[in-house]
C-alpha cells in the first residue's frame, strides 16, 4: 500500500504531492530523497528502491522529472515500480511530454488522473483507454470552457462502457475506416568494452510494441514467434507495450570503437577508429561517438576525416558520422592540452556509442506470423525492426 506520491523537478522542488491515506507522509522525505541522490552521484543509476530511516521509497526519473511514491508497510517493490511506470506513461498520453512547464499547467487534471489510477494506496484504473473516456484530455476548447463557466473540472459524467465489460482494456465498440495492425520490435544493445577492447558486458533489452486500430467487436490475436511459440491476447485499442524480454551474454557487437590515448610533456594525443565488426545485412546510420572531456583539460583539437566534431560547452566532444562510407573507416585525431603542472593525463574518458539499425533485430527474435480471429475480412498489418544503441561504452 503506497502512502504518498511526489513529483520531484529536476532541481529538487515538489511539483506536487498526493497523500493516498490518512497517514500523512512529511515533505521532508523529500529532502532527505534529494541528499541521498546528491551523495550517490550518478542519478541516471539509482537504486530504485531505496530504504529512508522512516519509509521505503520507489522512484523512476522520466525526462527530468523524479515519481517518488513512500510506504512504511512491506509492499510487492515491482508492483509500486510497474504503477509508477503506468502514472509517466499515462501523463505523457495526456499532457504530449514531460516536463515541468506542462505539469504546473495541468494540476487539476494531473490530481483527477491520480484519484482514478489509485484508490487508498491500491492501484486502481490504470488503463488509458478507459481513463479517456473519464478525463477528457487537455485541449484550448477545455481551457476556455474552464475559464469562461469557472469550472476546470474534466471529469465525465457518464461511466465508462469498458468499465462493466469483461475486457477493461479495450474501448467499447470502437469505429475505424480501415482496419490495420503494426508490429514493431524495437531493441537496445547494452554494452561495455574495456581498454583492451574485450567485449565484457553485451546484451539488448527488446519491447513488441503494437499499434490496432480494429472496428467492433472482441478480436482475438495469435502472434507466432520463432521456434513455434505462440502468444494469444485481446489487443488494446491503440498503441500499446505487448511485451518486453532481455538478451543476455551476447558475443558480439555490429560496430567497434578503438581509441587510443597518449599522453606526455602535457599534452595528450588522441586518435578514435570506428568501422562495422560483424555486418547485420542492413544499413548502420546515425553513428555517433561522445565522451566528455576531464576537467584537467585546457583546450581541444580534434579533427575527423569524416563526419563532423563538436566541443560543447559543458566539454562533451561529439562526434557525429551517420554512415560509415565504403572507401574508408571514420577516424578521429587530435592534441588535448593539460592544464599548468600536470606532465600525464591520469584520468581516461569513457566513450558513449550511439547507432541505429532499421529492419533487423540483432537479439535473433522473429515474428513468424500474425493471425486474427472474429474479423469478417482481414486487415492490414505491417511489420518493421529496429536496434540502437542504450548504454554503449567503450573504455580507454
Amino acid at each position: 500500500m503506497l502512502q504518498c506520491i511526489f513529483l520531484l523537478s529536476d532541481s529538487g522542488e515538489v511539483m506536487l504531492e498526493k497523500q493516498l491515506t490518512g497517514q500523512r507522509v512529511d515533505r521532508s522525505i523529500c529532502a532527505w530523497f534529494w541528499e541521498h541522490t546528491i551523495s550517490q552521484g550518478d542519478f541516471p543509476k539509482l537504486q530504485p528502491v531505496i530504504a529512508s530511516p522512516t519509509h521505503y521509497l520507489f522512484q523512476i526519473l522520466r525526462e527530468g522529472i523524479t515519481f517518488l511514491a513512500c510506504t512504511q508497510v512491506e509492499m510487492p517493490p515491482l508492483m509500486a515500480i510497474e504503477f509508477l511506470c503506468r502514472v509517466a506513461d499515462v501523463l505523457s498520453d495526456y499532457l504530449g511530454g514531460l516536463n515541468e512547464d506542462l505539469i504546473k499547467d495541468n494540476f487539476v487534471i494531473v490530481y483527477e488522473l491520480l484519484d482514478e489510477m489509485i484508490d487508498n494506496g491500491f492501484p486502481l484504473t490504470t488503463e488509458p483507454n478507459i481513463l479517456r473516456e473519464m478525463i477528457a484530455p487537455p485541449n484550448i476548447v477545455n481551457k476556455m470552457l474552464s475559464v469562461v463557466t469557472g469550472n476546470s473540472s474534466n471529469m465525465s459524467d457518464t461511466l465508462p462502457g469498458a468499465t462493466s465489460s469483461c475486457i477493461p482494456w479495450r474501448t467499447a465498440d470502437p469505429k475505424y475506416a480501415n482496419n490495420e495492425v503494426y508490429v514493431d520490435l524495437v531493441e537496445e544493445m547494452d554494452a561495455i568494452v574495456n581498454r583492451d577492447g574485450v567485449l565484457v558486458k553485451c546484451e539488448i533489452y527488446g519491447e513488441v510494441q503494437v499499434n490496432s486500430h480494429l472496428s467492433d467487436s472482441i478480436h482475438v490475436f495469435d502472434f507466432a514467434l520463432e521456434s513455434q511459440q505462440i502468444l494469444s491476447f485481446v489487443p488494446p485499442d491503440g498503441q500499446f507495450k505487448l511485451m518486453s524480454y532481455r538478451v543476455r551474454k551476447l558475443k558480439s557487437s555490429p560496430i567497434y570503437v578503438k581509441p587510443q590515448l597518449t599522453s606526455d610533456a602535457g599534452t595528450c594525443r588522441v586518435s578514435v577508429l570506428v568501422g562495422i565488426r560483424n555486418d547485420p545485412g542492413k544499413t548502420i546510420d546515425s553513428i555517433t561517438v561522445q565522451f566528455q572531456l576531464p576537467p584537467c583539460i585546457l583546450s581541444a583539437d580534434l579533427t575527423s576525416n569524416y563526419g563532423t566534431v563538436n566541443i560543447l560547452a559543458n566539454k562533451t566532444c561529439s562526434w557525429s558520422i551517420g554512415r560509415i562510407p565504403k572507401d574508408k573507416a571514420p577516424a578521429m585525431s587530435g592534441t588535448l592540452v593539460l592544464e599548468t603542472g600536470l606532465e600525464r593525463l591520469h584520468v581516461f574518458p569513457t566513450f558513449q556509442v550511439g547507432f541505429r539499425i532499421m529492419g533487423v533485430a540483432l537479439s535473433g527474435l522473429q515474428i513468424d506470423k500474425l493471425d486474427l480471429k472474429n474479423l469478417p475480412k482481414p486487415p492490414y498489418k505491417g511489420f518493421r525492426a529496429l536496434t540502437r544503441a542504450g548504454e554503449f561504452e567503450v573504455r580507454s
